[in-house]
This record gives C-alpha cells, structure tokens and sequence, in this order.
C-alpha cells in the first residue's frame, strides 16, 4: 500500500509542477511578439476579403518585425493614416497597432532587442517559402 500511496503523491507533485509551468504569465517579448504576428496576419486577411472597402486597398503596408527598430515608425504611419475610419475592421485594427505600440514602447522598451534598422525590410519582406 506505502508504493501505491508514494507513486500517487508523486503523480500528483509532477501534474502540479506542470499546472504551474503553463500558468506562467507571458514575458513582454512573447505578448509582443504574438500581437505582431496577429496584427501582420489581420492585415492580410482584410487586404484579402471580399468585403474590401476601396480605401483598404490604400492603407499603408502593414508588416511588422519586431527586431526592426523601423516597426515604431511604420506602426505610428498605420494608426495615424486618415482614412477608413468607417470600415470597422480598420479601426479594430489601428486599436491593436496602437497597443502594441504603446507596450513597444513603454511597458517593454527595456526587454526587446532590436536587431536591425532596415526600412526597406519591412516594405518588401522576403517571406519564406510557403510549403
């Protein structure tokens, strides 16, 4: 009986330790990272939809590398672009550009890393093959 008793506590210690592992709050690099790549993505499938408002077709290029010290300014060109204000997914768009601007720059700015200051990089991206 002690065997069995001994085994269950340490299941139950291991299933624990894994709860915790998965609880852990985001680091600012990760919710960066993950609303940038959810930012980049909205863009895409607005620029793609059906329902494309003729301004969509003139917003700016919406793609962001974090790396690229470049991104604050082409986040800050993306929210303060004038037009679209009536197609509410623009808008719901600028909120989240505005966001991770705002996070970007205040609550992480001592955590990222910026790997480059390359403009044109984020103009005409070289994306990776798609398989």
């Amino acid at each position: 009986k002690l065997p069995t008793m001994k085994m269950l506590l340490s299941l139950i210690a291991l299933l624990s330790a894994a709860l915790l592992v998965n609880a852990a709050p985001p680091t600012c690099y990760s919710r960066v990272l993950s609303l940038s790549k959810e930012i980049t993505e909205s863009f895409k499938e607005l620029q793609t939809s059906k329902a494309v408002d003729s301004c969509v077709v003139m917003l700016p290029r919406l793609y962001l590398d974090i790396h690229n010290y470049c991104v604050l300014a082409k986040l800050r060109e993306f929210v303060a672009y004038p037009r679209c204000e009536r197609v509410l997914e623009v808008s719901e768009l600028k909120e989240k550009a505005r966001s991770l601007y705002t996070i970007m720059i205040s609550y992480c700015r001592r955590d990222l890393v910026f790997l480059t200051d390359d403009c044109n990089a984020l103009e005409s991206p070289i994306l990776p093959p798609v398989e």
